[in-house]
């Protein structure tokens, strides 16, 4: 396994509707890997393919259980992810990408959603999440679109000393 290089913004990968994954051979298997050490080492939740330079609809996310968090992380690798339901119920949580380093910003999300896919093997899998974990969702799944938390954000700031807070566009 290999660490990878994480892009930041300018990059225009970050802002490309990634392709849908139709292999899920060696090559594909090789990424996965990668982007599980690349997200373990960053630290960090979830990354999206476009994020290590890599125009494919595949996403990583390592997240505990919101309600027993001395229980370990779950590990999910989802190809070709889409949201098929989506609470209505919606909540503003402060968000990080580590495309965007040095910034915060306060994102509405659904609370809860279910998403569908396939896991690395190309087998149809579902996935329920409410919390953070949909909210993970949401925003990896947002990168396979070109979608950034910025543009989605209320508030932006700063998270290295300064407090004068940034707005979407600025």
């Amino acid at each position: 396994m290999a660490l990878l290089d994480i892009m930041t913004v300018p990059e225009s990968v970050l802002r490309q509707k990634a392709r849908k994954v139709t292999d899920f051979g060696p090559e594909l298997q090789a990424l996965i890997d990668n982007m599980v050490e690349t997200m373990r080492e960053a630290p960090g939740v979830g990354l999206a393919a476009p994020q290590v330079d890599t125009s494919l609809r595949v996403i990583v996310v390592e997240y505990g259980d919101d309600e027993n968090e001395d229980a370990p992380a779950k590990l999910y690798t989802v190809a070709n992810p889409e949201i098929v339901r989506a609470s209505s119920e919606t909540e503003v949580g402060v968000e990080g990408c580590l495309s965007i380093p040095g910034y915060l910003g306060e994102v509405e999300r659904h609370q809860a959603v279910t998403v569908k896919g396939q896991n690395r093997r190309g087998q149809p899998m579902r996935i329920k999440a409410q919390g953070w974990l949909a909210r993970i969702f949401q925003h990896e799944i947002d990168h396979l679109n070109g979608v950034l938390y910025t543009d989605r954000a209320e508030k932006i700031w700063k998270t290295e000393g300064e407090t004068r807070q940034v707005m979407p566009g600025e």
